[in-house]
C-alpha cells in the first residue's frame, strides 16, 4: 500500500531554529572523535544551580509533589515573582497578572501570539535573539529588523531610536527590546529605553521587552526597567525567568508579566499548549528568588572578572575591533579587518575555527537578519584558563590565514 502523502505547513520548512544548538552538536562529534574543545557557543552559566535550590526541588520531590498544578504557576511562586519585580523596580505587579512558563521561550510565543495577527508587522532591533523573529514568522508576522548602531570599541552598540520610530508602518503593532542585549552585550541607557516606551505611548504599539539578564550589570552601569513606568499596563509584554540568574537553564522556568486580563486570557491557549509548568521545579523557584541572593552576587562578581579578561585577550588579536560588553554574559567583537584580511565570510571563519582550532563560537549572522555578518558572538560563562586558552587558539587562526 502507497504511504498518504503529508503535506507539512510550509512555515515549518522556513524556520530556521537556534544556530547555538547547532553548534553543541558539531562540539560533541567533535569530541566524540577525540578532540580537545573550547566552546563559547552555548548562553549558559557554568556555574551549577546553587545548591539552596536544588535543596528545595529534593523536598518537593520527596513531599510528593509530583502532580499537575494551576496553569499560569503554583500561587506562591506567583508571589515570590510579584515580590522580586516589585521590590527591585517599584513596580505594583500582581500574582494575577504573572504566568509561569516553560522557559523565558514560552513566554515569547504568549506574548507574540497575544497581539500579533497574520500580515502584522513586528519591530526586532537586529542582531537579535533568534526566537522573536522566528516565532513572528509561524505567527504569520512580518519582522521588520532596525539595525542597532555599532558606534566602536569605545562605544559598543546602542538602540537606533530614530530609525526605529522611522521603521513603524499602519502594520506595526509591537517593538521587541531585550535589555541587556544578546548577543551584543549591550545595556541600553535609561535615555534609550524612556524613549522607546514614549514611542510606544505616541503610536500605541505593544513593547515585548525582555530582561532575562537584568542582573548581569557590569561597571555599575544605570539600568531602567520597563516595568518602572506607572503605564505599563497599557503597553508592556515583560519576559524574564529563571535560566540565567540562577543557572537554572535545564530547569525551564520563565515567566510573563501582562495586564490581568490579557492574563487570563493567555492562560487558556497556555493550558492547551503545556498544561503547565513543572511542579517540584516552581518550588525550587520559589526558593531562588527569595534567596540567599549572595551566590548571584558572586557569578556576577565573577562574570565581570571574565569579560575583563576574554576583552583583553581578543583586542590583542589583528583584525578584531573589541567592545567591553556592559550586560548580558557575551561580547560580540567585530572581525571585519580579519574576514577581508583571510577572504572569508563571517560562517567560513567559524567553521574554519572550530575544525582546525576546536573552538566554538557563533557568526554573527546567527543572530537574524544581517547586521552581524561582520561579528561573532563569544560567551565569556567559561573557566578563566579556557578563556585564555581558547582566545590564544583563535589568535594562531586567524595568524594562520590572514
Amino acid at each position: 500500500m502507497k504511504a498518504p502523502t503529508l503535506n507539512m505547513k510550509p512555515i515549518i520548512a522556513e524556520l530556521l531554529g537556534e544556530v547555538a544548538f547547532v553548534y553543541i552538536a558539531k562540539a560533541r562529534e567533535l569530541e566524540r572523535a577525540g578532540h580537545r574543545v573550547i566552546s563559547f557557543g552555548v548562553g549558559q552559566p557554568d556555574i551549577p544551580t546553587f545548591q539552596h535550590i536544588i535543596d528545595e526541588a529534593k523536598r518537593a520531590l520527596d513531599a510528593k509533589f509530583t502532580g499537575y498544578t494551576e496553569t499560569p504557576g503554583i500561587r506562591e511562586l506567583r508571589e515570590a515573582v510579584v515580590e522580586y519585580l516589585n521590590g527591585r523596580y517599584g513596580s505594583d505587579v500582581k500574582p494575577s497578572e504573572v504566568i509561569v512558563t516553560p522557559g523565558a521561550k514560552g513566554s515569547i510565543f504568549l506574548a507574540l501570539a497575544a497581539y500579533l495577527n497574520p500580515g502584522d508587522e513586528v519591530i526586532v532591533p537586529e542582531p537579535s535573539y533568534p526566537a522573536y523573529p522566528e516565532v513572528a514568522r509561524f505567527l504569520g508576522v512580518r519582522p521588520v529588523f532596525v539595525p542597532l548602531k555599532w558606534l566602536g570599541p569605545t562605544g559598543g552598540f546602542a538602540l537606533d531610536v530614530e530609525a526605529i520610530e522611522a521603521a513603524i508602518t499602519p502594520r506595526t503593532k509591537m517593538i521587541v527590546v531585550n535589555n541587556p542585549h544578546n548577543p551584543t552585550g549591550a545595556l541600553f541607557t535609561p535615555i534609550q529605553v524612556e524613549r522607546i516606551f514614549e514611542i510606544a505611548r505616541e503610536h500605541n504599539l505593544m513593547l515585548l521587552v525582555d530582561e532575562i539578564y537584568d542582573n548581569f550589570i557590569y561597571d555599575e552601569q544605570p539600568f531602567r526597567s520597563f516595568l518602572t513606568f506607572s503605564e505599563w499596563r497599557d503597553h508592556l509584554l515583560y519576559v524574564n525567568g529563571f535560566s540565567k540568574t540562577f543557572s537554572m537553564t535545564g530547569w525551564r522556568l520563565g515567566y510573563l508579566v501582562v495586564r490581568e486580563e490579557v492574563a487570563t486570557k493567555l492562560t487558556r491557549l497556555a493550558v492547551n499548549v503545556w498544561s503547565c509548568t513543572v511542579s517540584f521545579a516552581q518550588r525550587a523557584a520559589i526558593a531562588a528568588l527569595r534567596g540567599p541572593w549572595e551566590p548571584v552576587k558572586e557569578m556576577i562578581r565573577l562574570f565581570q572578572h571574565r569579560r575583563d579578561v576574554i576583552a583583553r585577550k581578543l583586542s590583542e588579536i589583528r583584525g578584531f575591533e573589541v567592545w567591553p560588553s556592559t550586560g548580558a554574559f557575551y561580547i560580540f567583537p567585530r572581525i571585519r579587518g580579519a574576514l577581508e584580511a583571510a577572504g572569508l565570510t563571517v560562517e567560513e571563519f567559524v567553521e574554519k575555527l572550530l575544525t582546525t582550532k576546536y573552538v566554538v563560537t557563533l557568526p554573527g549572522t546567527a543572530f537574524p537578519d544581517k547586521a552581524g555578518r561582520d561579528f561573532i558572538r563569544l560567551s565569556f560563562a567559561v573557566d578563566v584558563k579556557l578563556i585564555e586558552e581558547g582566545v590564544e587558539r583563535i589568535k594562531e587562526f586567524v595568524e594562520s590565514v590572514t
